[in-house]
């Protein structure tokens, strides 16, 4: 039988408190595994979580499931929801689970005697049932799981910045093989040579800096 508690301790040992929406990530990590059928603790790699936010609420998904980034088992895209989707790896049956709407409105209902919301959040989301406390869809990925979990340890170069690229996450171009930050749109300018990016080559017309480019280079990217 799973131990509520024992995963709530385990989930505010990383903060040296808990709070509600650790509650959300350890309960939202439970249905998620449970709609799939899957068994309690997960072993093998058989369970991907897609986590829409980072923060406590991941740190609580990651104690429900043992799914982690490091393992490659987890990933995070943030949409700044407080939100996961549970992925059988086997299958490719998929299930998001997002708290209700009102969730917060019916928190009161379960700790009527509380007079702050967040202490009545924190009491209440550890044992509101399931069906007030969560919406749970079946969904279809749209990026293949094949390529999400790819292949570890395959490594290749980007043509332009000349940096290993690891885990099939290269962008094919024009014949270029490109990181995605010189493929763009990068989430970093490098200061020191602002130049070294794929806008400068769009913008100077200059030639690619390891290789002859053909006829359709980094122009038409």
């Amino acid at each position: 039988m799973i131990d509520l508690q024992a995963l709530l301790a385990a989930s505010a040992a990383r903060h040296s408190h808990l709070c509600p929406r650790q509650v959300l990530g350890v309960r939202t990590g439970l249905t998620g595994i449970a709609r799939l059928e899957l068994t309690h603790p997960i072993q093998n790699k058989l369970l991907l979580v897609v986590v829409e936010t980072d923060g406590c609420f991941t740190d609580g998904v990651e104690v429900a499931t043992g799914c982690t980034v490091g393992h490659r088992t987890m990933r995070v895209e943030d949409y700044g929801k407080i939100a996961a989707t549970f992925i059988k790896v086997s299958s490719g049956e998929a299930v998001r689970v997002s708290p209700r709407l009102d969730v917060r409105k019916r928190a009161w209902d379960y700790a009527p005697d509380e007079t702050k919301h967040y202490f009545a959040q924190l009491q209440a989301y550890q044992f509101m049932p399931d069906s007030d406390l969560f919406n749970v869809n079946e969904v279809e990925l749209t990026i293949p799981l094949e390529k999400i979990i790819s292949q570890a340890g395959i490594r290749t170069e980007c043509d332009f910045c000349g940096e290993d690229i690891i885990n099939q996450r290269e962008v094919h171009r024009n014949g270029f093989t490109l990181c995605k930050t010189c493929a763009g749109p990068a989430y970093y300018i490098n200061i020191k040579d602002p130049r070294n990016s794929i806008v400068s080559i769009l913008s100077s017309g200059a030639d690619h800096p390891n290789h002859t480019p053909p006829d359709d280079s980094l122009s038409g990217i």
